[in-house]
């Protein structure tokens, strides 16, 4: 799972709020160009922003593998036919370009989230979205990207645990059942303790946030994000 790593890069000295901008126009060109040219174009783009992220496209695939996983079986359930001829192989090539756009998002997405901090981002969306909703949406942004990776660790670890006491052999309902079961358990157990450290710390939906301010660097991927958000209107 991608999380925050702070480090020197170019990516990490944008303001979050231009890395948003960025990621929704690159997003709107995604979906909304469909010739192989303009999906080139955007697959450069994407490993450049990979690139000044320093992270590789073959982690941002491990780190989301069960999307990876969907998008690779989706065309073959596209293809299946209930009848003569059984199978069209090329009803299955809009779903594989639909699956590609997904991954290219995937890159963006991962570089955002290796070169943000998780305050920065609750502070870009509570600067711009005011009110009682702001604040619940920059509390549930910060406890989903802190807490996740924590129930996606103890998953892991409950899956070595029943491995380890010869769970393989057992069939796989039963391992997914024990494995749900415990995973669903942990993830109870540190909700509470959540809720507890919550109290205990006093805690504020309007906490005195880091202050954001654009650099120059900002600007042009200002202006990228917002060329890439009306360039279906051209």
């Amino acid at each position: 799972m991608l999380t925050y790593e702070p480090d020197a890069t170019l990516a990490h000295r944008l303001d979050p709020r231009s890395k948003l901008l960025a990621q929704l126009g690159f997003a709107v060109a995604v979906f909304a160009r469909g010739s192989a040219l303009a999906l080139g174009a955007l697959t450069g783009l994407a490993l450049v922003v990979l690139a000044a992220a320093r992270l590789s496209p073959v982690r941002v695939l491990r780190a989301y593998w069960f999307v990876v996983v969907l998008l690779a079986v989706t065309p073959l359930f596209a293809a299946v036919r209930f009848g003569p001829p059984w199978l069209a192989p090329l009803a299955a090539v809009d779903s594989v370009v639909a699956g590609y756009r997904i991954v290219l998002v995937l890159f963006v997405s991962g570089a955002y989230v290796r070169t943000t901090p998780v305050r920065a981002t609750r502070a870009a969306i509570q600067r711009h979205l005011p009110g009682r909703p702001g604040q619940l949406l920059g509390v549930g942004v910060g406890l989903v990207f802190r807490f996740f990776p924590l129930v996606l660790a103890d998953l892991r670890s409950s899956q070595a645990a029943i491995a380890a006491r010869a769970g393989d052999r057992r069939s796989a309902l039963d391992r997914t059942r024990r494995l749900a079961l415990v995973g669903l358990m942990r993830a109870l157990d540190r909700a509470d303790r959540l809720a507890l450290a919550l109290r205990a710390r006093c805690f504020a939906y309007n906490p005195t946030l880091p202050p954001l301010a654009f650099s120059r660097l900002d600007y042009p991927v200002l202006v990228v994000g917002v060329a890439l958000a009306v360039s279906p209107l051209l």
